[in-house]
């Protein structure tokens, strides 16, 4: 890998640490799928802003269109919407250690796309990696009926993360930008989550408290624009399985971040199964 490419990991790993308590932040007076939507029109007009400022296109055909409308509907809008209605039931750090499985999902996701098997060794790491998040979360079940439902809505949430991958990969092969796609794909994300608050007759309103404000602004700004046209440009540079392992590795930030502001717990059963969720990965990745 270049020194960019490392630079582009550095920034992700920050990125994808410190946005998971913020995130839960963003709960309670506002619907999860209203919060979504100001975070996205924000990232949505500063992506648009960058790609004129870079003398990018933001004309493209039809049939390009419709994948950036996949992209805002699997990664822009009901990815997150999946998390933030799992955040009131999980620490900050247990839902980045749920995402962290992306990287072994890509590589299991591309096999079914391309009809192709697995490798005996990625089916063993899928299999470490589950054992360490079934470990992680026995704890949780013990404490909260409502920890297994969270963990589902997770899982989903990440499965949805993988496919959008999957759709940027695609258009990055097409030669279309990053931060092209990323501005279309968030508008077509924010009218998906626009749909979602009618439907459910949530009210567009916003908390005008600081910390809630505050979430906000970095959320949209360092979270949404900066990690994942990062996170995106890395899987067309070195694809996605590659790029994954910066899944590796911000979990463990994330778990320290909520263990001093969320007071999280650890224990011998989640240090082992973040160890075998890393462990996991690494060899999912490294096998591929």
């Amino acid at each position: 890998m270049s020194p960019r490419d490392y630079f582009l990991y550095a920034l992700v790993i920050f990125g994808w640490s410190t946005s998971w308590l913020p995130l839960k932040g963003q709960i309670g007076f506002v619907a999860p799928e209203v919060s979504i939507l100001w975070r996205f029109m924000i990232a949505a007009a500063l992506c648009f802003l960058i790609a004129r400022l870079k003398g990018l296109t933001l004309r493209f055909s039809f049939h390009l269109h419709l994948q950036f409308a996949a992209l805002g509907l699997f990664v822009f809008s009901t990815n997150f919407n999946l998390f933030y209605y799992a955040s009131p039931h999980l620490t900050s750090g247990l839902m980045a250690v749920v995402f962290s499985t992306a990287s072994m999902m890509n590589i299991l996701m591309v096999a079914g796309l391309t009809r192709t098997a697995p490798h005996p060794r990625e089916l063993f790491a899928s299999v470490i990696g589950l054992s360490g998040i079934i470990l992680i979360f026995l704890p949780e079940f013990r404490l909260s009926l409502a920890a297994l439902p969270a963990l589902l809505l997770c899982i989903l949430g990440t499965l949805c993360f993988c496919a959008g991958n999957q759709v940027s990969a695609a258009l990055q092969r097409q030669n279309v930008a990053v931060i092209s796609a990323n501005s279309w794909g968030m508008v077509y994300g924010c009218l998906v989550l626009a749909l979602f608050a009618l439907v459910l007759g949530n009210p567009f309103v916003i908390d005008y408290r600081l910390s809630y404000l505050s979430g906000l602004i970095w959320l949209a700004v360092f979270s949404s624009v900066l990690t994942f046209a990062c996170y995106l440009t890395l899987v067309g540079r070195i694809g996605a399985g590659k790029a994954g392992y910066a899944t590796v590795i911000f979990p463990v930030f994330a778990l320290l971040i909520s263990t001093v502001f969320e007071k999280y717990q650890w224990g011998v059963l989640p240090f082992v199964g973040i160890c075998l969720v890393a462990a996991g990965n690494i060899l999912m990745l490294r096998n591929r």
